[in-house]
């Protein structure tokens, strides 16, 4: 693992990925803090942070659109196969590596209430509260577009997915205030849901016919629960989708809370994400 973490680090510092990557992080830090803290006259810090949140639809799926898809166009991920590692510390390589790339500007961005606080009387348990859970968020959100990346041996592909889903999940909580709340409706929407994952199962395993056997189990388990408990169904899609969004576990943050059970939750998206990834590279590695 430590080999491709070194490599993936020269790769980013050699180039301009790391440097406009911390610029762009820090350019918003800097023009939000200016207007909030300097301009507005606030002392909430927490305040730049909600609102520098949104840079991520932008910079997740530039920074991980060829972490892994551009190993895969190249072939050079064969030669990654040959090596005496395993996928697993390829992955964990990879991911470290952006991980640090993230934490650079983020730990600068530590230093700002600080600063602040010699003006004015400044939260450091609110604030860092707020840095933390950034960090956590944006650590998330890389995962997902690592395990995009590896579904993909095309840039363009994995950062338009990337975009998409990162553009999705910010005003998921948004979107759920307008999915209607009957019970049907939240069973026709548990389906499709189903219908999903039983195709990216079948993407990423090429077997038909457990794809098929997965998705009807999972629709006989809905149609029982339905039958048996159709109350349950009432606006449960939405609520849901609501607490699925990886943005609304960071606004706790914002709001001064240590919130540990979005601290877990954010560690488990991060988690599930960079297995998908392994199980999506150990899918090619036999395919060839």
């Amino acid at each position: 693992m430590s080999a491709v973490f070194r490599h993936e680090m020269a790769s980013y510092f050699s180039g301009l990925s790391a440097f406009v990557f911390g610029t762009f992080v820090l350019l918003f830090g800097g023009i939000y803090t200016m207007a909030y803290n300097i301009v507005g006259g606030f002392a909430n810090f927490e305040f730049v942070m909600n609102a520098i949140s949104f840079i991520f639809i932008i910079i997740v799926p530039i920074i991980t659109m060829r972490v892994l898809a551009e190993e895969k166009r190249q072939k050079t991920d064969q030669l990654l196969y040959s090596l005496p590692i395993s996928m697993t510390d390829v992955v964990l390589g990879k991911f470290f590596a952006m991980l640090i790339v993230f934490a650079i500007p983020v730990a600068i961005l530590c230093i700002y209430p600080l600063v602040l606080s010699r003006f004015g009387n400044v939260s450091f348990i609110t604030s860092y509260s707020a840095v933390l859970g950034f960090f956590l968020l944006g650590a998330s959100l890389l995962a997902i577009g690592m395990f995009i990346s590896a579904l993909t041996e095309s840039q363009a592909v994995a950062a338009g997915i990337c975009f998409v889903v990162m553009l999705l999940n910010y005003f998921i909580a948004d979107i759920s205030d307008y999915i209607p709340t009957t019970p049907v409706a939240s069973f026709i929407a548990f389906t499709v849901v189903i219908i999903i994952i039983a195709l990216i199962f079948r993407f990423m395993t090429k077997n038909n016919y457990a794809s098929l056997i997965l998705g009807a189990v999972l629709e006989v388990i809905l149609l029982v629960v339905y039958v048996l408990k159709s109350e349950l169904f009432e606006g449960l899609f939405a609520n849901v989708i609501g607490r699925l969004s990886l943005f609304e576990r960071f606004y706790s943050f914002i709001d001064g809370v240590f919130d540990l059970t979005g601290i877990v939750y954010f560690i488990s998206v991060i988690a599930l994400f960079l297995f998908l990834s392994v199980q999506a590279m150990e899918k090619r590695r036999w395919s060839e």
